[in-house]
C-alpha cells in the first residue's frame, strides 16, 4: 500500500478490524518511512458490474466516482460524512444485490435522487440539476414545484 503522505510503499498494519456493518475490514497502517499513520478500508470484490451509460458506453461500476457524486451534490451543505458514507453503502448494497452484470446509469441515478431527496433538498437538487440535464432556469423552478408537491414520496424516473 503506498503512504498517502510520502509515497513509499512500505508500510505496517497496526490495527484491523470489521467495519460497515461487517462489509468491510478497517486497517489501521504506519508508513515505515515517515512513520505517519492511514487508514484503508478492504471490500469483497462482487460480480463485477459495467454501468451502461445513456450512450451506451460501458465502464465499471466505481464506488468511488459514486461517493464523489453525492460529495459534490452535499458539498456545503449540512450533512456528515457518516451520511455520504452510508448512502454509498446502501447503493452499493442494493446494486451487489441485483445480481446484474450490467445496469443502466439512470438506475443507479434515481437511486441517488431517492437517497438524497430524503436527506437535503438542495443536495438533491443540485445532483438532479447534474442527472437530469437543466437547460435553463425553467427545470429547476419545475423541479422545486414538483419537490413541494411530491412531500415525502420517492422520485420517479420521468423527464
Amino acid at each position: 500500500m503506498r503512504c498517502p503522505y510520502c509515497g513509499h510503499e512500505e508500510d505496517k498494519v497496526v490495527d484491523s478490524r470489521s467495519s460497515k456493518e461487517g462489509r468491510a475490514v478497517r486497517r489501521r497502517r504506519e508508513c515505515l518511512e515517515c512513520q505517519k499513520r492511514f487508514t484503508t478500508y478492504e471490500y469483497v470484490e462482487a460480480v463485477p458490474v459495467s454501468i451502461v451509460k445513456s450512450d451506451r458506453r460501458r465502464e465499471p461500476f466505481d464506488r468511488q466516482k459514486l461517493l464523489q457524486g453525492i460529495e459534490t451534490a452535499c458539498k456545503k451543505r449540512p450533512v456528515g460524512k457518516k451520511q455520504i458514507d452510508g448512502i454509498v453503502d446502501r447503493i452499493s448494497d442494493q446494486i451487489e444485490k441485483l445480481s446484474k452484470v450490467e445496469m443502466p446509469s439512470h438506475e443507479i441515478g434515481m437511486l441517488v435522487m431517492n437517497e438524497l431527496y430524503k436527506l437535503d433538498e438542495v443536495a438533491y437538487v443540485r445532483f438532479a440539476s447534474v442527472y437530469r440535464k437543466f437547460k435553463d432556469k425553467g427545470a429547476f423552478v419545475s423541479e422545486i414545484e414538483e419537490m413541494a408537491n411530491r412531500a415525502g414520496t420517492p422520485v420517479s424516473a420521468e423527464k
